[in-house]
């Protein structure tokens, strides 16, 4: 989904998308499908029927006259009597009412089983996962019909258990289709910005995850309903289910029928033409419900034209000055180590930051710095852990926190931004009902209260016509627009600190300063502690007070930007230094750092630049390399920092 903005703008001031992806509402897609429209409209029509068979059948359905007999159509009987006589019209409208409640409770224990176990099971993963795929292979691997009559065996002429048991037959099915679907999902970035909001998980499913996986869980259902009526029916023929004396049901019409054939053939015609429309009717809603979910995700609609409102100007709060980072740390990080599958992502990582300090960590890619933030954050990926260190945030232990009291400092204590703003916003809902969901989360007020903080938020972040915003949806966005956006979520709930990964990579050169001085700006004005991931010096020398410098895995050096700049003591922020665009003569290769980051579990003993270092010995790989001051308040990884001051 792209949006197209005029020439010589950022997307962000005065800029207008003229076209943007759009999903439709599901139903607005399938009305695009007329033959599954006349299907709806069948299967309503039926259910309808149902309802009012007492108020609209001919007469009892029961009842028999014997001087009428197999008679065909007549405008006393509509459709004719059966062998007993009894009015065909009226049994086949009662049995309506038996056929479709039974096909009711299967499809209701089909998706009460189904749908939560296949959404937690695939959003929970772990040991969850595990249990449910087993139970859903145990369900598979025996022989549904045997359990029918089983079932029919232990509660003869209970259609009820039957149902039920057919409900649980046929929901592995739809939970491991549920589950594959909230897999993929759960990836998505949207999803993880609605964690790192601080949104509780019920939440997330309902609002995010739910709305996604509903075509598939709709199609799976359709097809179920017509199998649950074909069973129903079949089960009923065969006089395994609810007996005639106690209602008519479809199934034992066409036995009554098939017992008549030698005399008539009508009698299959209207329960036959019954069962065959409504099982069409299921089958042709479920294949629009598939297209119309294939196709709206590509759909593009116009933007629906508005009345602009100017922005209004918004009070400027006064500056908050920054502190040293000895003197009130809000955030601390001590000896943190990250294993996965047995190997280290990062080891003994350590460093503090202040209330109102902006600090970088910078490095290569594969370095750790994602996974620094994300453990910070309890967001560690699937089978990774804390083997080792201390998070600590305004004195509490995160590492001892729970998954749900991790919610309640997630967004409200420590906010997130993500590299990739358009992937980190849901497009089915507008930015506005995404926006007005993280303030209600955190502070609980109206709708119409929430509405206005909203569009406070937008002008916060210097976005135009706030109001026009709120009502549009991602796809209609540029990049500027969405990362500032994103940011607006982030602060929603006032953190007091705000991790930024790469806020500006997916975003072009003029877009990049303006969002770089929008943090600056809102660093200062709010006082929040800002920890900016980012692989541009420029970007560390533009925004940070200190810096810290990761390599595979580990913190190799730590000073304030300006002392890094003017004297590094590690020859790979030297090295880095070198490599940077900004710092290279005119007319001269750009220096390079020879070879690669080493991958985690194949670091080198001792120290793990020594690979690629000039100034490596014998001694650097004879055991593990403390981090040491090297001047004041600048910390080194590296025996020869002498031979650095000299350079």
């Amino acid at each position: 989904m792209t949006a197209i903005v005029p020439a010589g703008t950022d997307g962000v001031a005065g800029s207008q998308p003229v076209r943007a992806g759009a999903r439709r509402p599901l139903w607005t897609a399938i009305a695009r499908y007329p033959v599954a429209a006349v299907a709806g409209l069948c299967l309503a029509a039926l259910v309808l029927a149902a309802l009012v068979a007492p108020l609209i059948a001919p007469g009892d359905p029961q009842y028999q006259d014997l001087s009428s007999v197999l008679s065909g159509p007549s405008g006393a009987h509509w459709l004719g009597t059966d062998r007993l006589g009894r009015d065909v019209l009226s049994r086949l409208l009662f049995g309506t009412q038996v056929t479709l409640l039974d096909v009711a409770i299967a499809t209701a224990v089909f998706l009460a089983l189904g749908v939560p176990l296949g959404v937690v099971a695939g959003y929970r993963g772990a040991w969850l996962d595990r249990v449910v795929v087993r139970f859903a292979d145990l369900v598979l691997a025996v022989p549904g019909i045997i359990v029918l009559l089983m079932v029919v065996a232990v509660f003869p002429g209970d259609d009820v258990a039957t149902m039920i048991a057919l409900g649980v037959i046929g929901c592995p099915g739809l939970l491991r289709i549920v589950r594959g679907s909230t897999l993929a999902i759960r990836g998505e970035l949207y999803v993880k910005a609605a964690r790192l909001s601080g949104l509780r998980t019920g939440a997330i499913l309902r609002r995010h995850v739910l709305p996604r996986v509903a075509g598939p869980i709709i199609v799976q259902t359709s097809l179920f309903c017509a199998t649950a009526l074909l069973a129903e029916s079949g089960l009923s023929f065969l006089g395994l289910t609810r007996p005639d004396t106690r209602g008519p049901s479809w199934g034992n019409m066409v036995a009554e029928a098939s017992n008549a054939m030698s005399r008539t053939t009508w009698l299959l015609v209207p329960t036959g033409g019954a069962l065959i429309l409504t099982v069409m009717a299921f089958g042709l809603i479920g294949d629009a419900v598939r297209d119309a979910t294939t196709s709206r995700s590509v759909a593009v609609a116009p933007l629906s034209r508005r009345r602009r409102r100017g922005p209004k100007a918004t009070p400027s709060a006064p500056p908050v000055s920054s502190v040293s980072a000895a003197d009130t740390p809000i955030l601390r990080v001590d000896g943190l180590t990250v294993t996965l599958g047995g190997s280290p992502l990062v080891q003994d990582v350590g460093f503090v930051l202040a209330a109102g300090e902006a600090v970088g960590i910078v490095g290569e890619s594969g370095c750790g710095k994602s996974v620094t933030a994300k453990a910070v954050l309890g967001l560690l990926p699937a089978g990774a852990d804390v083997a080792a260190g201390s998070i600590t945030f305004e004195g509490k232990e995160l590492t001892a926190l729970s998954d749900k009291e991790l919610g309640r400092v997630r967004g409200s204590g420590i906010a997130f931004i993500s590299q990739d703003p358009a992937n980190s916003l849901d497009p089915t809902f507008t930015i506005g009902s995404q926006l007005r969901e993280v303030i209600r989360r955190h502070h609980p007020q109206r709708r119409r209260q929430a509405d206005a903080e909203a569009e406070r938020l937008l002008r916060l972040v210097q976005l135009p016509d706030p109001r026009g915003v709120l009502r549009r949806r991602p796809g209609e966005l540029s990049g500027g627009m969405a990362q500032r956006v994103c940011i607006a979520m982030a602060l929603a709930a006032r953190p007091k600190v705000l991790i930024a990964d790469e806020p500006t990579t997916a975003l072009d050169v003029t877009v990049q300063a303006e969002i770089l001085a929008l943090l600056r700006d809102l660093q200062h004005r709010l006082g929040m502690a800002l920890m900016l991931i980012t692989h541009d010096w420029g970007v560390l020398a533009d925004v940070c007070d200190r810096a810290v410098v990761m390599y595979a895995g580990q913190v190799v050096e730590s000073a304030s930007v300006e002392e890094l700049y003017a004297r590094p003591r590690h020859p790979y922020t030297a090295a880095l230094l070198a490599a940077n665009p900004h710092r290279a003569p005119r007319d001269q290769p750009l220096p390079s750092i020879p070879g690669a980051v080493p991958r985690p579990g194949h670091w080198p003993e001792g120290c793990h630049f020594q690979p690629r270092c000039a100034l490596a010995q014998p001694a650097c790989g004879e055991g593990p390399i403390a981090l040491t001051p090297a001047a004041p308040r600048h910390l080194s990884r590296c025996i020869r920092v002498e031979r650095m001051e000299h350079r």
